[in-house]
């Protein structure tokens, strides 16, 4: 069996999703590798139209062919479709991970991710303004000096009720270019995952708490294929 890449809930507000990108044989040349931000077209898509479809593979096709779509820009992100359904897909870029990640600012790393509209209002915003700091050029430490003044200002929202979020897809990757398993995120205030039977031996739910907000609980309950539904095997991880 391969090793599983997760991308990364992990932060909220400031960084989502599950685990940490890279692995541990690799952590010393990445802390070398990428100590700060690379220049920002390293971060860009080739095309518009190329990170459309990526982020779109976040969803299955029902969902994804009436969302919203956003793409990365120089200054941040950009509604480049206008969808039907209140969804929103985009691709995360690498500092979406928890600040001691070596993988911090390697732009290598593309997470296509589609939110419903509960985590479009109270979920996406810090990503979408930690990816602001980023794109002006602020530091780690300044990113996440900044992240914990909003925390203690109370100016980042808890999870809306029934918040959650896609990431079926099988053409994004991690730093190394390898896929996770297909799977979604239900966003709630910090709870006990084993109330939920996550990370319980056999369960298809893990549980993630939030750093450095530690009131949030982000579950990944995991699908047995991808969006286009190619199955998600041991193989494809």
């Amino acid at each position: 069996m391969g090793t599983t890449r997760r991308p990364l809930i992990e932060l909220y507000p400031l960084a989502f999703l599950l685990g940490v990108i890279g692995t541990a044989a690799c952590a010393a040349d990445a802390k070398s590798a990428y100590p700060v931000m690379a220049p920002i077209e390293q971060y860009l898509e080739a095309s518009a139209s190329a990170e459309i479809a990526l982020a779109r593979t976040a969803a299955p096709p029902s969902i994804s062919g009436d969302t919203s779509v956003q793409v990365l820009g120089k200054h941040g992100y950009e509604t480049a479709v206008n969808g039907k359904n209140g969804f929103v897909c985009q691709v995360w870029r690498s500092w979406v991970s928890t600040f001691d990640d070596p993988e911090f600012w390697n732009p290598k790393v593309r997470i296509p991710i589609c939110y419903n509209p509960a985590g479009v209002r109270t979920v996406l915003p810090p990503y979408l303004e930690s990816t602001k700091w980023a794109l002006a050029g602020a530091s780690k430490a300044e990113m996440k000096d900044r992240a914990r003044a909003a925390l203690a200002s109370n100016r980042k929202a808890t999870p809306e009720p029934g918040a959650m979020a896609f990431m079926m897809g099988g053409e994004g990757s991690d730093a190394a270019g390898h896929h996770w398993p297909p799977h979604v995120m239900i966003f709630l205030g910090r709870t006990d995952g084993t109330d939920w039977g996550a990370g319980l031996h056999g369960s298809p739910i893990d549980a993630d708490q939030g750093e450095p907000e530690p009131t949030i609980t982000t579950f990944n309950i995991h699908v047995p294929a991808y969006s286009d539904g190619t199955p998600a095997t041991m193989g494809s991880h």
